[in-house]
Order: C-alpha cells, then sequence, then structure tokens
C-alpha cells in the first residue's frame, strides 16, 4: 500500500513540473527522511539539555529555503496529545529563537501520511526581516520534526506543500 501511494505522489508532482528536483534526504542519522527540492547537505548534530538529539539542515533554490529540524527524543512520550502539546512549545520556542513577529496561529489535526499515530501542525509566519514562512511541525511521540519554507517572497504553495508533507520518520 505504502508502494501505491509514493508511486501515486510521484506521478502527481510529475505532472506539476518539478518532480525530477526532489530527491530523499536523510535528516543526519536521526533515521528520518524528506524530499527536499535542494541538497541539504550534511546535516548538523547538536544536543538538547536533555541529551535528545537534534539534526538540522537546510538549502536554498530559486531563492526559497527548504530546511528540516529533527529532534529525535531521549525519551518517547507514549500519549499523543502530550506529544503535540511539546511540538507546540517546540514551534513556540522557534517562533523566539527565530524572531517571528507575526504568525496566523497553528493548524491543528493533521496527520502524517494518513497514520493515526502522528500529529501535525501548521502555521504561517513573518519574522523580523520579513521573510514568509510556512511551517509544519510533526511528532509520533519519538520525534519533534519541523520542516520550514521561507522566501522574501510569497511561499510557493505547490512546491511547500510537496515539501512539508514529505517527511517520513523511521521505520515508514
Amino acid at each position: 500500500m505504502q508502494k501505491l501511494i509514493l508511486i501515486f505522489v510521484s506521478l502527481l508532482l510529475a505532472g506539476s513540473g518539478y518532480s525530477q528536483s526532489l530527491k530523499k534526504y536523510p535528516l543526519g542519522k536521526s533515521g528520518c527522511y524528506a524530499y527536499f527540492l535542494c541538497n541539504p547537505g550534511e546535516f548538523a548534530l547538536d544536543k538538547s539539555p536533555d541529551s535528545s538529539e537534534v539534526y538540522t539542515g537546510e538549502c536554498t533554490k530559486d531563492s526559497v529555503a527548504y530546511g528540516a529540524i529533527c529532534v529525535k527524543l531521549k525519551d518517547k512520550i507514549d500519549d499523543l496529545k502530550n506529544s503535540e502539546d511539546v511540538l507546540v512549545a517546540y514551534l513556540d520556542y522557534l517562533k523566539t529563537s527565530l524572531k517571528i513577529t507575526s504568525a496566523a496561529g497553528y493548524g491543528k489535526g493533521h496527520r502524517l501520511k494518513e497514520k493515526e499515530n502522528t500529529r501535525g501542525i501548521i502555521d504561517y509566519w513573518q519574522d523580523s526581516d520579513g521573510l514568509h514562512w510556512k511551517v509544519k511541525g510533526w511528532t509520533d511521540g519519538k520525534y519533534i520534526t519541523v520542516l520550514y519554507v521561507y522566501s522574501s517572497r510569497e511561499v510557493p504553495e505547490t512546491k511547500a506543500n510537496a515539501f512539508l508533507n514529505s517527511l517520513l520518520f523511521a521505520g515508514m
């Protein structure tokens, strides 16, 4: 079934004219992957205060940046509601550290690849430099991952959505 979904997504993207530029990249050594429109290169690894592994990477194509922050949690969060709350707290932290000055507001209820054991949150931001952001955070209780797109112009929705929904948690 998963192969059929991947084939379907590939066919959809082929019709939109940029399928050849979408390529699967590992998010460091986290075990997760995402399909980028450019090569993010080697992901940096840091440790959070609780010793969770934090992988970060970013690349730019046609004046649009595509990036990922993947936190491999040291301790799994068994309750998905609690995991979603941690994701919200992490997005709030990112808004402060990225100097976000306005936000549309969190849109909850998303599921990654229709998997009920995942939760996703989307938002649109603008930062102090006037950059436009579209972010989508994902969690399955083992990972907190934020994929983001930003640009000085409006975010290209079709390409952004293909990227923001491309995350594959370890084992998917």
